[in-house]
């Protein structure tokens, strides 16, 4: 199996503050891609960094999206991170996805983009339900853009809808979630293997 890198995006509204049930997600991903030896690296919280809306790769002076871009881009894994926000992926997650929207005009002499051959999942939190149609949103907007998505890609956890307990906050982490972080973990480092030594032809 060739070494393997991995890249994770939180997708928080928040730029700064206590560590989000998002962070504690990722890093139960990250547990489980260990055990692959796969090391994820630190989760780039995007609403941190200056990202500029738009569909290009670079929207000019003070854009940080062109160093976060080439950062996951190096990574044969990304760990997609967002919260629920009624419903749906938080808006930050939704920039993300439009700023990758350039991919499809990026595509070398096979007609690939530059994502093709690299493995995305998602890591998931909110207190209402939604993840299924979060998950749908995401995998299949990042399928559009060239991420291949495994079988399996997305570890969530839900609360009771007008509950007050967040992910980070639980005395307990929920078999089920150590179930599926496995699981998640596992079929994307074995997808992405298959991808590094072979890539799609284009």
């Amino acid at each position: 199996m060739p070494s393997l890198t991995a890249s994770a995006i939180n997708c928080s509204l928040s730029a700064k503050g206590r560590k989000s049930s998002t962070d504690a997600m990722i890093a139960v991903l990250a547990e489980h891609f260990a055990e692959h030896d796969i090391e994820v690296g630190d989760p780039i919280r995007i609403a941190a960094h200056m990202v500029k809306w738009g569909v290009s790769s670079d929207e000019g002076d003070g854009d940080a999206w062109p160093a976060i871009r080439e950062r996951i881009l190096a990574s044969d894994i990304l760990i997609f991170g967002t919260p629920i926000w009624m419903g749906q992926p938080s808006s930050v997650a939704k920039l993300v996805l439009e700023r990758m929207d350039a991919f499809l005009a990026e595509t070398d002499e096979a007609g690939r983009m530059p994502s093709y051959s690299k493995v995305a999942v998602a890591a998931i939190v909110g207190n209402e339900d939604g993840a299924h149609h979060v998950c749908a949103e995401l995998f299949q907007a990042l399928n559009d853009v060239g991420w291949t998505i495994p079988a399996v890609a997305g570890c969530y956890w839900v609360g009771e809808a007008m509950g007050s307990v967040d992910f980070k906050d639980l005395d307990h982490r929920p078999r089920m979630i150590t179930g599926t972080a496995k699981m998640v973990a596992a079929n994307a480092a074995h997808l992405a293997g298959l991808l590094k030594r072979s890539p799609y032809p284009g």
